[in-house]
């Protein structure tokens, strides 16, 4: 509750609030679990808990935290079977009063128990609201799930918005520059963590692990001595189709925070030169943080250069990891849903050819240029290549790859090798 409140007074994401709260606390394992399920839920099911909401308020949307208490109550009522729902309302009623809705509390404990006692109509009327209205039952904005429909079928696309409000999974990327990865296996048994070893065609064998019950990571002594990256799985794709050899020179032209870039180190042996570049001098930060974290000392984080600046030819290899609308991470960035408008696809299109452009400008003949995004729209990829070959002669597409979350596992994500003749 504190994580939303906070979200009401500050232009963060969601998940970054709760991620920095939880840092903070020293919950067990079990109940940071169910804090991080209780915030990331009410957010995904916003539109379907307020559905819920307006049946016994003659569609009056609640002022304020009253409308999260509401949310946060009914969740646990319809989409957590460990908490029993007297304890729900209970729990529930009390925020009310100590949140200074104390005025409010019989209103909020009508309205939940009311639901308690028509738990069953209820579920019924929620089946029957994602048969018929698949936006609303799913909690998607309506326009995302008609262009959804429209590519892949009703079917898919219901089973594309079951994804994505799932919880996501944890991954963790070993860090070979510190040594052989028996050592992380080893520290995470002392420190509790849980783990399974995961393999796509793309990641190799016993790189990726699945972190399944774990302390905060940020106070794991294997984490801050560097021993791994969380990342998904998906992310790694670009980076092998980069293909970075030691003693190359490497452009990652939108770098932060860098989990693709520290990865091409890695698989460099950290011998060469990896320039990392971003726009933001805070994400910058991040960048130089992971590489001291991770013991990298090939990677030089840098200012994007100026529109205007001169570009020279003296990159080996490049990779273009553009802003896109994010639609492949939806489940995993919980709040995007809820920010992203339609008009963002086309402006992002621009933007994007035109950082491959600059990266094309700044590559040697011979070179390698990796496009990779993490949309579902077909915008955004393929056809941004499309229009950038179409400009740029002297590229040839190599291959193409759309991972999606329903056929591969792992987050969305477009990966194109180009190749300069």
């Amino acid at each position: 509750m504190r994580v939303l409140r906070a979200r009401e007074r500050a232009n963060e994401f969601v998940e970054n609030l709760l991620e920095s709260e939880l840092d903070r606390s020293r919950l067990a394992p079990v109940d940071r679990a169910l804090c991080q399920e209780l915030v990331c839920g009410v957010v995904r099911w916003q539109a379907t808990l307020d559905w819920l909401i307006e049946r016994k308020t003659e569609g009056r949307q609640q002022k304020g935290a009253l409308q999260i208490l509401l949310r946060l109550g009914l969740y646990q009522l319809f989409w957590l079977d460990r908490v029993p729902d007297h304890a729900a309302v209970h729990e529930t009623v009390n925020l009310t009063k100590d949140f200074g809705y104390g005025s409010q509390a019989g209103f909020v404990n009508a309205v939940l128990r009311g639901y308690t006692r028509e738990k069953h109509a209820t579920r019924d009327a929620l089946a029957e609201l994602r048969a018929n209205q698949p936006a609303l039952g799913y909690s998607h904005p309506e326009w995302l799930v008609e262009r959804w429909t429209k590519r892949w079928g009703q079917e898919q696309t219901r089973r594309l918005l079951e994804w994505n409000n799932m919880p996501p999974r944890t991954y963790a990327r070993g860090n070979t520059l510190r040594g052989d990865l028996s050592k992380l296996i080893e520290m995470w048994r002392m420190e509790n963590v849980e783990y399974d070893f995961k393999r796509w065609d793309w990641t190799g064998e016993n790189l990726v692990f699945e972190l399944k019950v774990h302390p905060s990571l940020a106070r794991l002594p294997s984490f801050r001595q560097g021993w791994f990256y969380v990342q998904d799985p998906s992310t790694l794709l670009a980076v092998r189709e980069l293909e970075p050899q030691a003693g190359d020179t490497v452009l990652d032209l939108c770098a932060a925070p860098g989990g693709k870039t520290t990865f091409m180190a890695a698989l460099m042996e950290d011998k060469g030169r990896i320039v990392a570049e971003d726009i933001s001098p805070d994400r910058l930060k991040l960048i130089q943080q992971n590489c001291t974290r991770l013991k990298i000392t090939c990677i030089e984080p840098k200012a994007s250069p100026a529109k205007t600046a001169v570009a020279k030819p003296e990159f080996d290899k490049a990779l273009v990891d553009a802003p896109c609308s994010n639609t492949g991470v939806m489940r995993r960035r919980v709040e995007l849903r809820w920010r992203i408008e339609p008009a963002e696809i086309d402006r992002l299109c621009g933007t994007q050819l035109e950082l491959l452009q600059r990266a094309a400008a700044r590559l040697k003949p011979g070179g390698t240029l990796v496009y990779s995004t993490c949309s579902l729209e077909p915008e955004e990829n393929g056809a941004v290549v499309q229009r950038f070959l179409a400009e740029q002669p002297a590229f040839q597409l190599v291959r193409e790859r759309e991972l999606l979350p329903l056929v591969d596992g792992v987050d969305g994500a477009y990966v194109a090798k180009l190749k300069r003749t």
